[in-house]
Order: C-alpha cells, then structure tokens, then sequence
C-alpha cells in the first residue's frame, strides 16, 4: 500500500522589491511638501538664477549680460575673503553647537527629575527670532552699558567669537531635542548588557551612545551646515560685517551687493553660488556616513 503525504502549501515570498517597500507611506503623502518646497524653494532659486545672468538694479526690466556676474563673482578679492570667513564661522559653529546639543540632549533623554521642565526651558531660545537675539546681545556686549566692559565687538576674534555664541545659544536648543529624541530610541537592553561587562558611563558614552545616534549626528550636522551658511541677521545687527570687512561672510556680501549698491544681478550670482554650495556639503555628508542607505525609519531621529 503507497501512502502519499501532501506537502503543507508554503506561503508566497513577496518579491524583493515589495518588501522593501513595506511599511512605506505612498508617494502621495508627500505632494504637500513637494508643492510647498516647488512654490517657496524651487521658483524663487530659479528666478535667483535667472538674475544672476542679468544687470539690474531693482528697477525696470533685467538686462541679460551673460556669465558677467559670475566671472566678477570669481574675480571679486572680497568673494575670497568672505568664503573663508564662512567656512570658518561654518566649522566654529558645528563644533560649539554639536559638543553641547549632544551631552544636553543625552543627559536629557535620561530619568532624572525635573527633566520635562528642564527641557522645555532650553527650547525657549529657538522661540526667539533672530533679530531679537542679536539685538539682545549687542545691548549686552555694548562697552559702555553692557555686562561686559570691553569692546568685544571690535577685533575680529571677538566678534567672531560672538556671532558663533549667539548662533549657538538660539539654534543648540533645536539639536538638543533631535539628540534627544535619538537618545531615547535606544534600546535600554544594551546598556544593561554594558553594565553587566562592566562598562563605566563613560565606555558606554563612546561605546554604545555615539554609534547609535550616528545618523541623527548626520541630520543635525547638515542642519548647522545649512543654517551655517545662511547667517545674516546676527552679522547685521551685531557687526555690520567689521570691523572692517573681518565678519562680512557671503550672505553679508550678498545683502550688500543687492541693497547698498542695487547691483540684484550680481546679488543674484552670489545667492545661487550658496544654494550650490550648501546643496553639495549636504550630498557629501550624506554621502560619506552612509545616511542614505539606513533602512529603518527610525534612524536619523
């Protein structure tokens, strides 16, 4: 007698494509943002680079002159000078606001009490327009009335110094609460499995804490680059670009240009050069950590 044994049906594997999409939103939840960014980012840079192209001064119609601007954008000896100026101001920033917005945001991820409150408090500062903020500072920093009897904002160090502290006192609330958020997704199991090998606080910091928020470190690294980039409220106000010339970054040099000597189209060279150049930075650092290819939706909080 032959006895056949039926197989059990083995269910269906999805293809390697749909699994990959599961979880996913459809791709239409993003046609808010995608009108949004068309209509407040993509025209007004398409008509910042169309001006770039032309002569014009704010009045009648713009009068195409070809690659002029961006010829005397390469030759302008002050273009040079205010692009180093912003790269420094960019690396000052990153480093002043990263080493505080991290310890914050780790130390308020923890169960201590008081904690909700305490972090509440430090995101009052981002509140506060940029105006405002650098307006409060310079009646501060004033040499005669202010807290600190000394002209700090007459040598370059010092108001160097100062346009990366004010930055950095409204915008660390801000990334301390991305840190946090990423802070808190990790899992406690690991620190406990540290603690057992007997791993210190600090073993565990550098252990475990920091590979673990190393995409949230990317999001907030391309935000302060970003943000970096686009200073100009506190320069104005604080410094007016001096003394001298010793804090006129680009968006400083690009006001100027446009409203102190109404040359918009070479204004316009200059505001397209940052957009290029903050779009690149952003695509190398996410190039080089390796955040475009994590697969959880849950990294880089």
């Amino acid at each position: 007698m032959t006895v056949t044994v039926e197989k059990p049906p083995t269910a269906r594997k999805r293809p390697a494509h749909r699994a990959s999409r599961a979880g996913r939103p459809h791709a239409a939840w993003a046609l808010p943002g995608v009108l949004f960014f068309t209509f407040f980012a993509v025209v007004p840079m398409a008509l910042a680079l169309y001006l770039s192209f032309t002569s014009w001064d704010g009045l009648g119609d713009p009068r195409p002159v070809g690659l002029d601007n961006w010829k005397k954008l390469l030759d302008d000896p002050r273009m040079t000078q205010s692009l180093w100026l912003t790269v420094v101001l960019t690396v000052a920033s990153w480093a002043f606001q990263t080493v505080v917005a991290l310890l914050l945001g780790v130390w308020a991820a923890g169960r201590q009490r008081n904690r909700a409150i305490l972090s509440a408090v430090f995101f009052v500062p981002f509140l506060l327009s940029s105006t405002a903020i650098a307006i409060l500072f310079y009646a501060l920093l004033d040499p005669n009335f202010g807290i600190i009897q000394k002209d700090t904002l007459g040598s370059q160090s010092g108001a160097f110094l100062a346009i990366v502290f004010v930055g950095g006192w409204q915008f660390i609330p801000f990334h301390t609460l991305i840190y946090q958020g990423g802070a808190r997704q990790i899992p406690d199991v690991l620190y406990q499995a540290a603690a057992i090998d007997g791993a210190g606080r600090y073993r565990q910091f550098f252990s475990i804490t920091l590979p673990q928020l190393r995409h949230t470190i990317t999001t907030s690294t391309v935000l302060m680059v970003v943000g970096s980039l686009t200073y100009f409220e506190t320069v104005l106000i604080l410094t007016k670009g001096g003394p001298g010339t010793d804090t006129a970054i680009l968006p400083y040099l690009m006001y100027e240009a446009g409203f102190k000597t109404y040359d918009f189209g070479y204004a316009s060279a200059i505001a397209s050069f940052l957009v290029l150049a903050a779009t690149g930075l952003s695509l190398v650092l996410v190039r080089l950590t390796g955040f475009g290819g994590m697969r959880s939706t849950r990294e880089g909080m």
